[in-house]
């Protein structure tokens, strides 16, 4: 059985920069706790606009990696914010791939017991020669940054173990909701809601909702929330809130058209008995998809707010909330949320009285 190869370098790489910026940090402190003097630790910026950039980066990379440190002792050498190794035009480019090659070369002669190597990259194509070859002969870290719910809560997870508190149910995915796919935003949201609930806390739900701002470009803008709920009060606090911060009502009637589409076909379905909406949500909602999904052809699979069945039970639970509005009374808000929206163009400077006199008729 042949030896394991020596791992003669450190290599971070993954999709999202800040996470893979991260564990780089963590990695280079690591290493360089073992370096005599700041002379001994060295960063080289890798981030290249094209390939001439791309051939000095990593010309710069070899001589510092074969330059004799003046004191002796071990080195460590950061080839940082490496942006080549991706499936993009510079990437693709015959320069690139020769320094690329050429950079293997400089890492296969490292030796680890003088030099200590790391190297971030971000993104990456992980079907290239070179990204194989360090699978193989590195310590080889890949960051999973990507707009997948699943890696995402992963992330938030793992920052509030770390930070010593826990994320209640419900907590997560309304953080998610609120925040997007931005790892960097959502890092520091969990840090601030870790500061606020105390060490060895669960992180609520109701604090996400008070502590945490809707960045995303998503559904759950306060005044929709508040619509749904049928809390007229807090609507137009809502309302008051969102154009005194400078907001749209365009982003805002989206918001409510989208929900209500959802709700009106959960409605529907309720109707017929195929669901049952109740204090756990929608249930039965995989049992009516068997019955009805069909029906939306190619497109029953994306995920919109036209197609019901393509959504998360946990978010359509909140959406639809344990009263659920007659049809009769959805397809009335459907008609008012255009009409709003006609006369939003009519009157351009009175949004705000706009969508308080709809919200008055929906919910007064």
């Amino acid at each position: 059985m042949p030896p394991p190869p020596v791992r003669t370098f450190t290599l971070v790489c993954g999709q999202d920069d800040f996470l893979v910026g991260r564990m780089g940090q963590q990695r280079f402190a690591a290493l360089a706790a073992n370096a005599t003097d700041e002379f001994s630790k060295e960063i080289v910026a890798g981030f290249a606009a094209n390939v001439d950039e791309v051939e000095t980066a990593v010309n710069r990379f070899r001589e510092t990696v074969q330059t004799v440190p003046l004191f002796g002792g071990p080195r460590v050498v950061w080839l940082r914010d490496v942006n080549f190794l991706a499936d993009t035009v510079t990437g693709r480019a015959e320069g690139t791939l020769n320094a690329v090659a050429g950079l293997q070369e400089v890492l296969a002669a490292v030796n680890p017991a003088e030099t200590a190597v790391l190297i971030t990259a971000s993104p990456v194509d992980r079907r290239r020669v070179f990204l194989k070859w360090c699978e193989q002969n590195a310590d080889f870290a890949l960051v999973d940054g990507s707009d997948d719910g699943a890696a995402l809560a992963g992330v938030a997870l793992g920052e509030a173990r770390a930070l010593g508190v826990s994320l209640a149910p419900g907590a997560v995915e309304l953080l998610l909701a609120r925040v997007g796919a931005n790892t960097r935003l959502l890092v520091e949201e969990v840090r601030k809601l870790a500061t606020y609930a105390g060490e060895g806390a669960a992180i609520t739900e109701a604090q996400v909702a008070e502590l945490t701002p809707n960045s995303a470009e998503g559904e759950f803008f306060e005044m929709a929330e508040a619509f749904g709920s049928g809390d007229l009060a807090w609507t137009l606090a809502a309302l008051e809130r969102h154009f005194f911060a400078g907001g749209d009502a365009r982003p805002v009637l989206a918001a409510l058209q989208n929900r209500n589409r959802l709700m009106l076909q959960v409605r529907a379905l309720a109707d017929a008995g195929d669901v049952k909406v109740g204090p756990r949500g929608v249930e039965g909602l995989a049992r009516a998809a068997a019955v009805h999904e069909a029906r939306f052809g190619p497109a029953a699979k994306e995920k919109s707010s036209f197609n019901v069945f393509a959504q998360n039970a946990w978010y359509l639970g909140k959406v639809v909330g344990a009263r659920l509005p007659t049809l009769r009374r959805l397809i009335d808000h459907q008609r008012e949320f255009i009409a709003a929206f006609e006369e939003i163009h009519v009157r351009p400077h009175d949004q705000e009285d706009v969508l308080r006199a709809m919200a008055v008729r929906c919910l007064g």
